[in-house]
């Protein structure tokens, strides 16, 4: 079957349908870590829960302290008898003592200050190391790393033909714990998707590690969570938690090359991915073109986003992109690629069968 694609407009209107609607063609799943849907989140949440009834009893203290001492104040001091003031009193004016009962309000407070202190502390060691004793048994194991600006995200597996890499987009089975093992290519990022985990940063030269499981079934929104730049606001990516057939399902249909082309036209936009310059950043497995600089296109036309959830992924932004990325996310590495209208419909021909 022939896939159908609009053709876009090219050249400078391509790219003004592209950057025009950023912000409202894709409706983005909410981020929000006050809607638990995993064991890890929702431990977070607790202790985000405490800390504010804490805080708040111990803000409410304060005002009642506060406005009770105005209140009061007049007769907050005392002096001190006449009989009792040295010369060196007598010469700067009475001697002011505080109350008994004020002294006593105060080391009160100071003890209660100490150990609700002392007490949220405890309380955070004891989530960390609830956050930490999540069994990994039968965990999916997927390694992220992270590129200015975009998520590169490898699903490892022991038998090595079934190892793939996609990008901005992660799959996982829900009710299964997921054990993701975080890279940086460049500079200081953080992983976090807030309703199924706090956040993690990757280092340049290190790897660090976070595990959590998502007990509903959903989309769920991550983003940079560490300023890495001029576009780091536009380095989101995509958590999407379904059943294990569909999990399944997807995992097998990752594995497979790219489809071959199905007609004249198609089989034109594969030469020229080939023949410029897509092929000496991008793969695309089964055809030949394994660079590495930039994410992996097999199956791009099945993801919802393009750019790290910059545009939604239709034709049209899909060819504002091609012929200049700079223009949509200055400081990226994509180059712009003037094609002639004829080219570029065929190449989106193209890559609209790599689903």
């Amino acid at each position: 079957m022939t896939a159908r694609v609009v053709l876009p407009l090219s050249g400078a209107a391509a790219i003004a349908t592209a950057t025009g609607t950023v912000q409202s063609a894709w409706a983005a799943p909410l981020q929000d870590a006050l809607r638990p849907a995993g064991v890890q989140a929702s431990t977070i949440l607790d202790l985000l829960n405490l800390t504010v009834i804490v805080c708040t009893a111990v803000f409410a203290a304060v005002l009642i302290a506060f406005f009770w001492a105005l209140w009061r104040a007049p007769r907050g001091t005392r002096e001190t008898p006449a009989d009792m003031s040295t010369e060196a009193d007598s010469a700067v004016g009475p001697k002011a003592v505080a109350e008994p009962g004020l002294r006593r309000a105060v080391i009160v407070a100071t003890i209660v200050s100490t150990v609700l202190l002392f007490g949220l502390i405890f309380a955070d060691v004891l989530t960390d190391r609830a956050l930490a004793r999540l069994s990994m048994r039968d965990a999916v194991q997927i390694e992220v790393t992270a590129h200015q600006w975009w998520w590169e995200i490898r699903y490892n597996d022991p038998q090595a033909s079934n190892v793939f890499i996609t990008a901005n987009e992660m799959h996982i089975p829900v009710g299964q714990p997921v054990l993701v093992t975080l890279k940086s290519s460049d500079v200081i990022h953080s992983f976090w998707v807030p309703n199924l985990h706090g956040k993690k940063d990757l280092i340049p030269g290190r790897t660090a590690t976070i595990r959590f499981r998502a007990d509903h079934a959903g989309e769920y929104r991550g983003q940079c969570a560490e300023f890495c730049g001029y576009e780091h606001a536009l380095m989101s990516f995509l958590v999407i938690a379904e059943t294990p057939d569909k999990y399944a399902a997807w995992l097998a249909h990752q594995r497979q090359d790219a489809p071959p082309p199905s007609n004249e036209l198609e089989t034109r936009g594969e030469q020229i991915f080939l023949t410029h310059s897509c092929a000496m950043c991008h793969t695309v497995q089964g055809i030949g073109a394994n660079a590495v600089l930039g994410p992996d296109l097999t199956h791009v036309a099945s993801r919802q986003t393009l750019a790290a959830g910059t545009l939604p992924n239709t034709p049209g932004h899909l060819a504002g992109w091609i012929v200049d990325a700079q223009r949509i996310k200055p400081g990226t590495v994509m180059p712009p690629n003037p094609l002639a209208p004829d080219e570029l419909h065929a190449l989106l021909a193209y890559m609209a069968t790599l689903r």
